[in-house]
């Protein structure tokens, strides 16, 4: 149950094929590489949701350590600081050579912005008793439970806080982690992180060519349109038409799981059967019975699945029916490789990422419709969480979660 990555109708779900046109800022410079390209950081909506995918992603869960409102408000203010520099670049800071450096030096002692974006998440536990907001906390937020095929390690899983930081290297991503950590050592405490990457030259050429998965196909040929800004006010961004506490409009719920590849399994295992679990031709992408990659499956034309099985992933992950349209969800994973488990067998996968304005109807409805599906012999998601995105920093004299946290006081 590859988690409602195919909620749009592509095997595990990596939709970078259709990225958004978030503008990209561009520094004047005389060979640009790409390292002072800036996404917007002030606006209604965060940056990093319909924003095009970068090469490389970090994702990192924190426990807030504060236990009152004005620590929260501290902590709050002063992310919105950091993310609004790392974003927008500019010289690192310095000190003393008897005191600690302020910066890693990892970049050098120019901060580039690198196409980064910083996207600020709250999980359910930040509305517990600490900061009296309870009767805040968004409508579907809830702590992620167990599906049937799930083998999640609690050290891996929820948090109060996740920071999804993309950019275009990893380096980029690990310089401004360190940067949080090393700002508020007393305030976030490390709970898990996970990189993921995606191949650049593939998202060099998106549009002609997909990026595929750990199990070799293409992913993301069926994602939603995040150009489309009608389709992503209905799907992806909460507004007026949800029923949500007022702080959290311009937000989103945002679904991450670390699933994990059983590749050893799946390299031994006859091509035709990979292509009826998945419901697409290896090789080009295209729907089982059909020739290219983008064709729309019929599936009310193949009641019983002669083309394309009734429970291959694509077919139940979006049975493309009119009842079904509600459940479409954005999907932003990256792949993922992080060394080998203590069996000996490698532990590499799906840093999956949706987005959806209903959490319900959503990824939990798409993956119920996923349980027991023939790809979980081959995938076991080990973590992750539920989490929404706060609304955007309109302006500099604003911070994240500023309604959040006023507004109830």
């Amino acid at each position: 149950m590859l988690l409602g990555l195919g909620a749009a109708g592509t095997a595990l779900g990596i939709g970078a094929a259709k990225a958004a046109p978030t503008p990209v800022e561009t520094a004047p410079v005389v060979d640009n590489d790409g390292t002072r390209d800036r996404q917007p950081f002030y606006g209604p909506r965060q940056s990093g949701v319909v924003t095009a995918q970068p090469a490389a992603a970090l994702i990192v869960a924190f426990d807030v350590l504060g236990t009152t409102r004005p620590d929260l408000q501290r902590l709050l203010k002063n992310l919105t600081k950091r993310i609004a520099f790392l974003m927008r670049g500019g010289p690192a800071a310095t000190a003393a050579i008897g005191l600690p450096p302020p910066d890693s030096g990892l970049m050098g002692p120019d901060v580039y912005p690198d196409n980064i974006t910083i996207t600020v998440a709250v999980g359910a536990s930040l509305f517990d008793e600490r900061f009296g907001l309870a009767a805040e906390k968004p409508k579907h937020l809830v702590t992620m439970t167990r599906f049937p095929n799930d083998a999640l390690v609690a050290e891996q899983c929820h948090g109060d806080l996740l920071l999804q930081i993309c950019s275009n290297t990893a380096e980029t991503n690990i310089h401004a982690l360190r940067d949080i950590l090393k700002s508020f050592p007393d305030l976030l405490a490390l709970r898990w992180k996970m990189e993921g990457f995606l191949p650049p030259h593939t998202l060099k050429t998106l549009g002609k060519d997909t990026v595929r998965n750990m199990l070799g196909f293409k992913d993301g040929t069926a994602n939603l349109d995040a150009h489309d800004e009608t389709l992503m006010d209905r799907i992806v961004w909460t507004g007026d038409q949800h029923v949500e506490p007022a702080w959290a409009k311009n937000g989103t719920y945002q679904v991450v799981r670390l699933i994990r590849t059983l590749v050893e399994r799946w390299d031994r295992t006859p091509l035709g059967e990979q292509q009826t679990i998945i419901g697409r031709e290896k090789a080009t992408g295209a729907p089982l019975g059909m020739v290219n990659e983008r064709d729309t499956p019929d599936y009310a034309s193949d009641p019983q699945g002669l083309r394309i099985p009734v429970d291959a992933h694509i077919r139940l992950a979006n049975p493309r029916t009119p009842e079904t349209d509600k459940n479409l969800i954005l999907r932003r994973p990256f792949n993922y490789s992080r060394g080998m488990t203590n069996a000996g067998q490698l532990d590499m996968g799906l840093l999956f990422v949706s987005f959806q304005a209903d959490l319900e109807a959503g990824f939990i409805t798409v993956q119920r419709r996923l349980d027991g599906e023939p790809l979980e012999e081959y995938i076991k998601p080990v973590g992750g969480g539920y989490f929404f995105v706060m609304p955007g920093v309109e302006h500099e004299d604003s911070y994240l979660g500023q309604r959040l946290v006023e507004g109830s006081a």
